[in-house]
């Protein structure tokens, strides 16, 4: 197991199993029912310890229990994908010896790859972050989707975000593309190893053209509430298999509600100890945080023993909701 812990404190089991049985009275035939799954997603890496989406944030989240790893896409001038959350270098890109003038700074879709290549993305870290700095983290350089898969293979699992697709033309094609290279699109589709994320519809729903059997998470604002997001889970189901909302919008009617169009639930981005025992109460299937060690440890001994087994329960939690609700669906039709 990741960890020794218990997964939360009395008060906190007593809630979940209160909540538990109400939901279980009030669901549907067919709704997902609350599983002993809750998803341990590394936010950009271990990202409140070392530099997001960098190698050394992902080593680390691995180590840390993470279950999944994060990662967010840009497109450069030259079409390649890399990884980094801002559309703009500004806040965590540096020049180095290697920089021309404005190469780390404006635009990622205005810059080569070459350009971005020369930029240290560590040092601001450091700056921002006394406490964890680490002399190793200057100099780190921003990865392209093809090296992080390059790197971790099939031994890990993925989740990743298309950013701002309609200023990058093509790339869900080219995402596609390099799962397709690497041999990770049917373990996406079987087991999860890949979810595909996304504030735009648009994007997923193109994803979900071009390949029907790939898991898909729609991300909601912060601006959104409970309620906006109800509102649009019925066609959020018909091409994805979860949701994404601010932690600060999720309560027990999202959840339930989501469930019951088996939808899975995976809020961001959840730092504090207390926040994750709560959301873990309230039925949520996983959460994407910054330190994954402090959900390891709330988790504890529920803690799901193995990457790919944690990632392959969640799916088949997911396939048998769907595949109960078809079957329900056909008995009300009488077929």
């Amino acid at each position: 197991m990741h960890g020794a812990t218990t997964r939360r404190g009395a008060l906190s089991a007593l809630l979940a199993t209160a909540l538990a049985a109400v939901l279980l009275a009030a669901a549907p035939a067919g709704a997902k029912q609350p599983e002993d799954v809750v998803l341990n997603v590394g936010h950009r890496g271990a990202s409140g310890y070392a530099p997001e989406h960098t190698f050394a944030a992902y080593d680390l989240a691995l180590r840390m229990g993470a279950d999944y790893i994060e990662q967010d896409l840009q497109m450069t001038r030259d079409g390649v994908l890399v990884v980094l959350h801002d559309e703009t270098l500004d806040r965590t890109a540096r020049p180095t010896a290697e920089s021309g003038p404005g190469d780390c700074t404006g635009l990622v879709r205005e810059k080569t790859l070459a350009q971005i290549k020369t930029c240290d993305v560590g040092s601001w870290f450091n700056e921002a972050y006394p406490q964890y700095a680490r002399p190793e983290y200057v100099g780190l350089k921003i990865p392209t989707l093809e090296e992080v898969f390059q790197r971790y293979r099939k031994s890990v699992n993925y989740y990743i975000e298309t950013k701002s697709p309609e200023a990058a033309p093509g790339m869900e094609e080219e995402l596609l593309r390099l799962m397709d290279e690497y041999g990770l699109r049917r373990p996406a589709a079987e087991r999860w190893q890949v979810l595909i994320q996304s504030f735009s519809p648009a994007s997923l729903q193109k994803v979900h053209a071009l390949d029907p059997s790939l898991p898909l998470i729609q991300l909601f604002s912060g601006t959104e509430t409970s309620e906006t997001i109800q509102a649009r889970l019925d066609a959020t189901a018909a091409y994805a298999v979860g949701i994404g909302p601010s932690k600060d919008d999720v309560d027990a009617a999202l959840v339930g509600a989501a469930h019951a169009r088996c939808l899975d639930v995976h809020p961001y981005t959840v730092n504090e100890s207390a926040e994750m025992e709560g959301l873990i109460a309230t039925g949520v299937d996983g959460m994407f945080t910054n330190f994954p060690d402090r959900l390891d440890a709330v988790l504890g001994e529920s803690a799901i023993d193995g990457r790919k087994r944690a990632a392959a329960l969640a799916e088949r939690a997911n396939d048998a909701c769907r595949g109960e609700e078809e079957r329900g669906r056909r008995a009300s039709n009488g077929t």
